[in-house]
């Protein structure tokens, strides 16, 4: 490899047989439906169990927004559930911290 030149992320792809390929991709259909899946609290969090299904490893380096800044996003993030899914059920539960 050229320097400066960066491998591809996904360059092991190319040599996964059409076995490896399928099984590679329902792996990584069931860690996003555990995603799309998830409810109530749990759509809060962040995900490296998600992350994780990526073949490389890495350390996400996570910047977290002052409290004040955090909250509006999380009013907004609940804002728009009321607007694209107006009819979704409500989980009036607290969230429990010790999970």
């Amino acid at each position: 490899m050229a320097e400066g030149q960066e491998m591809s992320v996904d360059e092991d792809l190319e040599n996964m047989s059409r076995d490896a390929l399928i099984a590679e991709a329902k792996r990584l259909r069931a860690g996003v439906r555990a995603h799309r899946d998830s409810s109530g609290h749990d759509l809060c969090w962040h995900h490296p169990q998600l992350w994780g299904l990526l073949p490389e490893r890495t350390n996400p380096d996570v910047a977290v927004p002052p409290w004040p800044k955090f909250l509006r996003g999380c009013l907004a993030y609940r804002e728009a559930l009321d607007r694209e899914l107006s009819g979704a059920p409500v989980a009036d539960v607290d969230h429990d911290a010790s999970e």
